[in-house]
């Protein structure tokens, strides 16, 4: 099983957290109403753009805070996204594509359209701002919509137990923020 390739877990908690920071998708009073496999393509999906705008970070920018950070992200991004997809592995989960996934990956091609257009200290500044908002919106999702929904004690438990690191990201997004905005 490709659990990547299948939008697993994760992929929809990224892809719900990219979703919740689109304000137009986000305004909807509505929250969606998910399996356990479309759980795990939104968490899946959700790292997966956070490794994704990481690596950007990566190559964009020279500012030592903002590449400390992004490796960070990337690094433990991609530890979460190993977690989910040996859980689902376990479980026999295929992780299904619904819509918070493709509004989560659809998010992401309008924050790299914007990350495209940047350089220098205005792009060390969106990607971070990015990276706050964009906690801030997963924490969200995984609080109100994906443990709630969760019917797999696991797969529950797995998202209570990145819930963690998760604000610490935020901590880091905002303690690299005031360091480089100014």
């Amino acid at each position: 099983m490709n659990f990547l390739k299948n939008a697993s877990f994760w992929g929809k908690c990224i892809a719900l957290s990219t979703l919740m920071t689109s304000t137009t998708v986000f305004a909807q009073d509505k929250k969606p109403n998910l399996t356990d496999a479309e759980i795990a393509s939104v968490a899946v999906t959700a790292n997966k753009i956070d490794v994704d705008y990481g690596n950007i970070a990566l190559k964009k920018s020279q500012n030592a805070e903002v590449r400390k950070f992004a490796q960070t992200m990337i690094n433990d991004h991609n530890n979460i996204i190993k977690q989910a997809a040996d859980l689902a592995a376990k479980l026999h989960v295929t992780p299904k594509d619904n819509a918070v996934t493709q509004s989560l990956l659809n998010g992401q091609k309008d924050v790299n359209t914007k990350f495209s257009k940047l350089k220098g200290s205005a792009f060390d500044k969106a990607y971070i701002e990015n990276e706050v908002a964009y906690h801030e919106s997963v924490i969200n999702a995984v609080k109100t919509i994906l443990i709630p929904e969760a019917k797999n004690q696991e797969l529950k438990d797995l998202l209570i137990k990145v819930s963690p690191l998760l604000e610490h990201h935020i901590e880091m997004a905002k303690m690299a923020k005031s360091k480089i905005v100014k």
